[in-house]
């Protein structure tokens, strides 16, 4: 079932930013979320994760809504944000535990999952280290270890690859496949279109809080006009005739 928007209208305050926006994210499918900064996506992601909550409209995860059952709801979704977020008091392994905690993970299993992934990503020596004090990298990777760690069922990812060198890009993305495989629905907002173009299923393309396409992306080409061109030129083509 995984996430289901339908004609979400929201915002900050009383300012309306998206507009009866509607799209899914099906079992074991990625779906990029495009636009240009200001254009909705992580408005959007703020709306699905409940930090914010809608003008008019609905989401439901799995068929189930925040308002019915919000710590059910939560415990859902895994989420890598843009800017990483720590309490600054705690260490790496403190970290982890709390998450383990948070999910209601077996501790014994869980590091074993844990432990592989920073070793992945070059981490497995820092665990009393505090991430608050890491580069931004490292603490990209340490979201990407915190996600991961988890039984999610929806993983929601805000721009995952600044500051992450290119060995830890490409083992990111193995690791999102492995999650797709496993039927994890994967929202994924990024400008890096060409990861976009390889690993996602479907595209949502916002502008100005609307979606004005979805679709993979044979339904994006037909639709634009752009047979055989790449998902970047089909992007500025979408958005240069939209930016009225």
């Amino acid at each position: 079932m995984g996430i289901k928007i339908d004609n979400l209208t929201g915002g900050y305050g009383q300012i309306s930013v998206l507009k009866n926006v509607t799209f899914d994210v099906k079992d074991g499918e990625i779906v990029g979320l495009i636009g240009l900064n200001g254009a909705g996506k992580s408005t959007t992601i703020n709306h699905i994760i409940g930090n914010l909550i809608p003008f008019s409209g609905s989401i439901k995860l799995n068929n189930i809504s925040l308002e019915d059952k919000p710590a059910l709801y939560k415990r859902q979704i895994a989420y890598i944000p843009e800017m990483p977020i720590f309490y600054d008091e705690l260490t790496l392994k403190e970290t982890l535990e709390l998450t383990m905690l948070a999910y209601n993970l077996n501790r014994d299993n869980t590091w074993i999952k844990a432990h592989k992934l920073l070793k992945k990503f070059r981490l497995d020596n820092k665990l009393n280290w505090y991430p608050s004090d890491f580069s931004k990298g490292m603490q990209q990777k340490v979201m990407i270890v915190n996600a991961m760690i988890t039984d999610a069922k929806v993983l929601i990812i805000d721009e995952p690859f600044i500051g992450l060198d290119p060995l830890a890009v490409n083992d990111f993305l193995e690791l999102i496949k492995e999650k797709k495989e496993k039927g994890v629905s994967i929202l994924m907002s990024t400008h890096v279109l060409s990861n976009a173009e390889k690993y996602c299923d479907r595209f949502v393309f916002m502008n100005k809080g609307k979606v004005i396409i979805e679709g993979d992306l044979k339904e994006i080409r037909n639709y634009a006009s752009c047979e055989n061109k790449s998902l970047n030129d089909i992007y500025l083509s979408l958005v240069g005739n939209n930016n009225d």
